[in-house]
């Protein structure tokens, strides 16, 4: 199975694409998004495979590049004008442009890396200040958003089925997650370790949109996707791609299995993913408070503390976060009981 670093789904594009209740130009959008997806998953593959045979050669990373008080990374905005070529035109001063989509993009992805810098001290998606691009108008009612191996993409949607990527903050932080991912663990995108791929996107994009809104795991509504939701969606009963909290719930777009069984890695990681999606979401709930502050911070380590590990199976992971849990938090046991029952909650 190759990467395929894209929010929506395959079988949700064409889904859509086949859907009798749609009009005609509803559905050749989604033709259309689904094979612009499959043609960028090569490019995401090769920026991957690069990553890490980088990760993987005999010579020490730079030294970190900045004292405290810590600078944001550079962050740019590419507008494609409703085509295809990347990363499109540069946009000068984006946050302060008139397009709400392309002063959101910039907005939204400086706020990703003051996330990742104020909560886990990580200088950019690659831990060494990279910069931040992100293109945004991409494609004509382009129904995805993609982290292609070296920046993010967000299509406008068609305005019915979906709405502008760049609405969901969640979304941003999910995409550039991936990146992080590629970066860290790198995570190959298929088998068990595809879905912990998945996860680990859906886990920060979550724990972002959390700390923007300075929200608890009792506050939190733990959905992913719900700002991208266009009417005829809502029409269907649909009010978020996925719910990390109740994976199988009917009212996400794309529902998930919520327990683990040999053989889960077989499914596309956008499904699969709903098993780790789980016990991340009752292990914060349990430990309560806000999610970053321990659970996140037992996730992060176990994503970014031990060096790549591709093939990493699910059982693999929780142990390691089992172990982080006690090693971190030694005066309180309760963490460890919250990430250990969430675990075996899940069948792991």
């Amino acid at each position: 199975m190759t990467c395929n670093c894209f929010i929506i789904p395959d079988d949700v594009l064409e889904r859509f694409a086949s859907d009798p209740q749609l009009s005609d130009e509803v559905r050749q959008n989604f033709h259309h998004s689904a094979a612009l997806s499959r043609g960028m998953r090569s490019v995401r593959d090769r920026n991957n495979a690069l990553t890490m045979t980088a990760i993987s050669l005999p010579f020490p990373r730079p030294p970190f590049p900045f004292p405290l008080p810590h600078r944001l990374p550079v962050g740019q905005v590419f507008d494609c004008h409703h085509g295809t070529t990347l990363p499109g035109a540069a946009v000068a001063n984006p946050g302060a442009s008139a397009d709400p989509t392309i002063k959101r993009a910039y907005v939204e992805e400086e706020s990703v890396a003051r996330f990742y810098w104020n909560v886990f001290k990580r200088d950019s998606i690659d831990g060494h200040h990279m910069t931040l691009i992100s293109s945004v108008h991409y494609g004509v009612k382009y129904n995805n958003a993609f982290w292609n191996g070296a920046q993010m993409t967000y299509g406008d949607g068609d305005g019915q089925v979906f709405l502008d990527f760049t609405l969901g903050d969640d979304v941003i932080g999910h995409e550039l997650t991936h990146g992080v991912t590629q970066h860290s663990l790198g995570l190959v995108y298929s088998g068990e370790a595809g879905g912990l791929n998945e996860s680990m996107s859906d886990v920060f994009g979550s724990m972002f949109r959390q700390w923007e809104k300075s929200q608890t795991t009792a506050t939190a509504d733990w959905l992913i996707g719900a700002d991208i939701m266009g009417p005829v969606s809502k029409g269907k009963g649909y009010t978020c791609l996925r719910d990390m909290a109740a994976p199988k719930a009917a009212h996400a777009l794309a529902a998930q299995p919520d327990h683990y069984y040999p053989g889960i890695g077989n499914l596309d990681p956008h499904y699969s993913s709903g098993v780790p999606n789980l016990a991340f979401t009752n292990a914060a709930k349990a430990i309560g408070g806000h999610s970053w502050e321990k659970a996140g911070q037992v996730w992060y380590k176990a994503l970014t503390g031990f060096g790549p590990s591709p093939n990493m199976t699910m059982s693999q992971f929780a142990s390691r976060t089992r172990a982080l849990s006690t090693s971190m938090f030694p005066a309180e046991p309760a963490v460890h009981t919250a990430v250990h029952n969430a675990w075996t909650g899940v069948g792991l």
